[in-house]
């Protein structure tokens, strides 16, 4: 099997194995590979590109408890979820995209103080956040220690955390777009999230019986 699927590869397993599926997950799976097919269209846009995989990890793992109390945030759901994967991947296609493929992108990440949300709050003028850049180094020591162990989970937590904070600086509107400021966080994430958003569907399409969580936003007739 290859490391990663493509829209189409992943629609035809989908469609081959979904009379299997538990509902839940057949809505997950069905909505997570209709973005990664329109993600895929976009091209050479990457702005675009990230934002529709984004929402293609959003259908792959929203969980309804995290909108019916006050959550501890979205990045401890994404711990859960990368969790689960990591011990699913038997093949390690996680590790080694992280290791390998993507090595130098997710280290230019953690060096870049724009993608660290300290930063911001500090630039802001948020108190509490005077320390950002002591804050920036222990967040550096942390993933070097964790991507020495080999801890996935742990430095997928990190990558995404990063990728977060360009999340929202493109969905609220704080970026141009094609906007050659941000032009290489913005094009190492997509081209990460182009990688890693079909493993994970496929993952997730291999073990339908693991509790991914119910949707919040069931379909409705």
């Amino acid at each position: 099997m290859k490391d990663a699927f493509d829209h189409a590869a992943l629609k035809a397993k989908q469609r081959a194995i979904r009379a299997g599926f538990p509902e839940t997950m057949g809505l997950r799976a069905h909505r997570a590979i209709s973005w990664i097919g329109r993600a895929e269209a976009c091209g050479d846009d990457d702005d675009a590109r990230f934002i529709f995989l984004w929402i293609a990890f959003n259908a792959a793992y929203a969980d309804e408890r995290e909108f019916q109390t006050v959550a501890p945030g979205e990045r401890a759901a994404f711990v859960d979820f990368f969790g689960k994967l990591v011990a699913l991947d038997a093949g390690r296609r996680i590790y080694n995209a992280l290791w390998q493929r993507f090595s130098g992108p997710v280290r230019m990440l953690m060096e870049n103080r724009y993608v660290f949300n300290p930063f911001w709050q500090h630039h802001n003028g948020i108190d509490g956040f005077a320390d950002w850049e002591d804050r920036f180094k222990v967040s550096a020591r942390a993933f070097a220690q964790a991507f020495q162990a080999g801890d996935t989970v742990k430095v997928l937590s990190f990558v995404f955390d990063r990728l977060y904070v360009l999340r929202n600086q493109l969905v609220h509107g704080g970026s141009t777009w094609n906007s050659g400021v941000n032009r290489a966080q913005v094009r190492d994430g997509a081209a990460i999230l182009t990688f890693l958003m079909p493993v994970f569907v496929d993952l997730m399409m291999d073990n339908p019986g693991k509790d991914w969580g119910k949707p919040f936003y069931p379909v409705v007739e």
